[in-house]
This record gives structure tokens, C-alpha cells and sequence, in this order.
């Protein structure tokens, strides 16, 4: 015991030097020696069509009195109203947007082209009315026929219609699991090539969630893309995976 007091800061500073040792003994012995992890990637994919329209269109009126300008742009969202009900477009889809007035000019210029008079010429007053309807077949029918309208005098300034698809959210984890499920077979099958075995999931980055065209060549955007012109279109995720090996 004597001995052990006397020696006691020796005998600990000879356990230290020696667990030092062991531990840059296992530094050495490990270094060079490859990361026993596997680094995959996994992808899913799914088509889908869409499930709800949006088409948007504006109709316009010109005149020199805007009370009579306003009356004969009403009777054309009248004219509009009852032309949808009677190819069965449902009202609460209707969305009537707010009226828009510009006044219009001309101008006189001299011989060197120095402005000489301004004339006012009238109003020009514009509408828009959006249909926003799950029944896509439908509406996609009734956008490609709206000139018809020319026949009862409304000029219909129409843009295309646009496509979603509302259940994204369940999507993406039906995706995000054929993903992972895609990149778990691929690490197995490579640690099983190796000789070894997968083991715990290390760590896991999901990629960004891509919709495109169905059958298309559009390219991928780095935030993601989304397209809204296709009525089908084709979804994407990738999952990265690092799995250790036993």
C-alpha cells in the first residue's frame, strides 16, 4: 500500500501513456482502409392524370361612354354564364374576376416628329372569368370549342388550360417508398457482391420531386419542376441511401 501512495502519479501517468498507445495503434492499423458503408441511389416513378382544370379567358368592350361600354361588356358574361350552363359547366366553378379600365388615346405628330395633340378615343373595359372544375374532360371539351362565341358577338381572348393534380401528398409517399424500396435492394445486392452484409441505414437525403410530361423530353429543373400544360404527366423522386456493411 505504501508503495501505491508513494508511486500513485507514476502509475497513472504509465496507464495513460499506454491507452495513448492503443488508441493511435488502432489509428495507424485502420488508416488507408477503405469506409465499410454503401452509398445508393433509388428512384421512383409514377403516372398520373390529372383531376382538376383550370381554364382562364378575358372578353373586352370599346367605347367612348363607359356606362355603355360597362352594359355591353354585362350582357357578354351574361351571354358567357348561360353558354357554359348550357354545356353543363357547373356555376360554383364560374369565377368571375374583377373589371379592368383603361382609357385609350391617338396621337398627332408635326413633320419632325414632335408630339402636337393627344385625342382621347374612348374606354377600353376587360373581364376575365376562370373556370376551375374537376370534371377535366369537360371543360377541356368546351375550351376547344369557344369559337363559337364569335357567333353571338364576344370575342374571347382564351389561354390554355391547365392541369393538377390534387393528392399530391399521398403521392409522394407512395413514391418516397418505391424509391427507398429501389435503392434497399440495390445496396443489398452490392454488399451481397462483396461478400458482406447491409447494415443499419447510416443516412438517408431525398431528392427533389419532379412532374413532368408524360412521355416527354423535359428536362428536370434543380428546384424541381412542375408542369401544369400536360393533362398526363409522369412524377420522379430519387432517394440517396448510405447503408454500413457487416
Amino acid at each position: 500500500m505504501e508503495f501505491l501512495k508513494k508511486n500513485f502519479a507514476a502509475i497513472i501517468i504509465c496507464i495513460a501513456v499506454i491507452v495513448t498507445g492503443m488508441i493511435l495503434g488502432r489509428s495507424y492499423m485502420s488508416k488507408g482502409k477503405p469506409d465499410p458503408k454503401i452509398k445508393v441511389v433509388g428512384a421512383g416513378e409514377e403516372s398520373i392524370e390529372s383531376d382538376l382544370i383550370v381554364w382562364q379567358a378575358t372578353f373586352s368592350r370599346n367605347g367612348e361612354d363607359l356606362k355603355v361600354a360597362a352594359a355591353a361588356l354585362k350582357e357578354d358574361l351574361n351571354q358567357l354564364k348561360k353558354y357554359f350552363k348550357d354545356r353543363n359547366i357547373d356555376e360554383k366553378d364560374i369565377i368571375v374576376e374583377a373589371i379592368n379600365i383603361q382609357k385609350q388615346y391617338s396621337y398627332e405628330y408635326d413633320e419632325n416628329g414632335t408630339l402636337k395633340h393627344t385625342y382621347f378615343t374612348g374606354y377600353t373595359i376587360t373581364q376575365g372569368v376562370k373556370i376551375q372544375s374537376k370534371n377535366v374532360a369537360l371543360v377541356e371539351k368546351v375550351s376547344r370549342e369557344v369559337t363559337d362565341l364569335i357567333n353571338i358577338g364576344i370575342e374571347l381572348n382564351s389561354q390554355a388550360p391547365e392541369y393538377y393534380y390534387t393528392k399530391m401528398a399521398d403521392l409522394k409517399l407512395k413514391m418516397i417508398e418505391k424509391a427507398t424500396n429501389d435503392a434497399r435492394k440495390r445496396a443489398e445486392k452490392i454488399a451481397e457482391n462483396g461478400g458482406g452484409s447491409l447494415g443499419r441505414l447510416h443516412n438517408a437525403d431525398m431528392g427533389v420531386f419532379q412532374i413532368t410530361a408524360e412521355n416527354s423530353s423535359e428536362e428536370y429543373e434543380w428546384g424541381g419542376s412542375f408542369n401544369t400544360s400536360s393533362r398526363r404527366k409522369t412524377a420522379h423522386i430519387t432517394i440517396r441511401l448510405e447503408y454500413e456493411v457487416e
